[in-house]
């Protein structure tokens, strides 16, 4: 039997938002794309990248009644992501999704973005072997 590997089910196409970037062209981006998150670029190298969904949206423009257009994304992401490697097995990148109730993981080679790993994709990789 091979080993899955989470560079097996990742994302690659990942798309980015600086993070001073208005909560209302972060929800654009993921209405255009039709994606419910986002990862927050750096701002230098040895920085770290941030993630931006729809819930940290919603808590923020809903429950703390912000403005869209006057709250930036790294008011609201979640930074640092946390991130995994692309050759680690996918049985323990999901139990780190599991022991962190985390529904994506960023996948970085040489602290470089290279895709992204949600809990979708673990899911449909599941339901694929029981069709």
């Amino acid at each position: 039997m091979t080993v899955k590997l989470v560079q097996d089910l990742m994302v690659k196409n990942v798309i980015t938002i600086s993070p001073f970037s208005t909560l209302r062209e972060a929800l654009s981006l993921m209405k255009k794309h039709n994606i419910k998150s986002l990862v927050v670029d750096r701002q230098a190298e040895h920085d770290a990248y941030g993630l931006i969904t729809y819930t940290n949206v919603l808590k923020t423009i809903v429950a703390e009644e912000g403005d869209i257009d006057l709250i930036n994304v790294y008011d609201v992401c979640v930074k640092p992501a946390i991130t995994v490697s692309p050759r680690l097995a996918v049985k323990h990148a999901a139990s780190l999704m599991s022991q962190h109730k985390l529904k994506r993981l960023l996948v970085t080679s040489d602290n470089k973005l290279v895709g992204l790993l949600a809990m979708d994709d673990l899911v449909a990789d599941i339901l694929s072997l029981i069709e």
